[in-house]
């Protein structure tokens, strides 16, 4: 079985019941998981700076991530930090005082990066020293129509209620496109008009493979686009699999995080769903909330038969929240 990293946070012992994800979490943490022992181990515990945060309170937890050969580009909610695996040396890192809720980092072809400034429905290209090329509003707005320049948005709690909330880039070809959450789909900020429609739900991972585009909805499903055409080419609905072939009915969590290992063997990232006062952004809890609700986990899945293959619990290696798993290599596949 594989090897994997998976990325995310450790959430704090004692919380008030409003509290939100700006407060939520006491560190930032990446595991190794040996998923044929469902064993992990600790490889990086982090927490950002004081000229970094908002404040003494502000989660520290590690958002998507890009893996590359051996560099591990990854990104909290104001920064980016580049690891080189599997031993974990921080090679490169990038604070800006434009970074606000970051939820995507990724090279660019041209050896830059991409950035998904969430806070400020933004997508930013800069160098691995920090220097601005290229600001994208993924609304199609001057991107600095709402906000300042002046402001030092990492010194911010939060800009909630965001117009779209950008989750993930990805480049096709030259193309630089982002996932709009609020808008459910996908559009390409260089080619402004080409867009990817997931209309069955807010996505959140866009993983560009081969021909296939594989996003995540929050609400459970696999949404695989065709990269030439920009149309879906299948829906995959994780609760359903539950339901059939499982018989059983549960809330899975919060859908985050992707990684395919072939085009039938799919891993999925869940996070416990917490109560909000952002009440949208749970809407698609069909029958509330329920004792039946997952503690977070990652579960592998062969989509083209419809069955659950194995799921790991999360929570007992301190592992609260996820937002990304990463192949670290091959083990004895049996």
């Amino acid at each position: 079985m594989s090897l994997l990293y998976l990325l995310g946070g450790r959430q704090r012992k004692q919380l008030f019941k409003a509290e939100e994800e700006q407060h939520l979490y006491e560190a930032a943490l990446i595991l190794r998981l040996d998923t044929s022992a469902a064993i992990a181990t600790l490889e990086v515990e982090y927490k950002s700076p004081p000229e970094a945060r908002a404040g003494d309170e502000s989660s520290h937890v590690f958002k998507s991530a890009t893996l590359v050969g051996k560099k591990l580009y990854t990104c909290t909610s104001t920064e980016v930090l580049v690891f080189e695996v599997p031993g974990f040396k921080r090679t490169g890192y990038v604070t800006l005082p434009s970074f606000n809720d970051l939820h995507h980092v990724m090279p660019t072809h041209d050896g830059n990066l991409l950035v998904a400034n969430t806070g400020l429905d933004m997508v930013v290209k800069c160098t691995p020293a920090g220097k601005v090329l290229k600001e994208w509003s993924v609304l199609g707005e001057d991107p600095w129509s709402r906000f300042s320049r002046d402001v030092d948005y990492r010194k911010i709690d939060s800009t909630k209620p965001h117009r779209s909330h950008p989750n993930a880039v990805f480049q096709l070809g030259e193309e630089v496109w982002v996932t709009r959450h609020i808008q459910k789909d996908a559009v390409c900020l260089t080619s402004p008009g080409r867009r990817i429609n997931i209309e069955v739900e807010k996505p959140h991972d866009g993983l560009d493979i081969g021909d296939r585009i594989y996003f995540t909805t929050v609400d459970g499903k696999i949404v695989i686009a065709n990269r030439h055409s920009l149309e879906i080419d299948q829906i995959v609905d994780l609760h359903e699999i539950h339901r059939t072939r499982q018989h059983r009915e549960a809330l899975l969590g919060w859908c985050r995080g992707v990684l395919p290992l072939d085009e039938r063997r799919v891993w999925v990232g869940f996070t416990r769903v917490r109560k909000t006062k952002f009440t949208e952004n749970v809407l698609w809890i069909k029958h509330g909330f329920t004792e039946k609700e997952q503690g977070t986990h990652i579960a592998l899945y062969d989509i083209a038969e419809g069955k659950c293959l194995q799921e790991i619990d999360l929570e007992r290696y301190g592992l609260n929240v996820i937002f990304g798993i990463y192949l670290a290599e091959f083990g004895d596949e049996g």
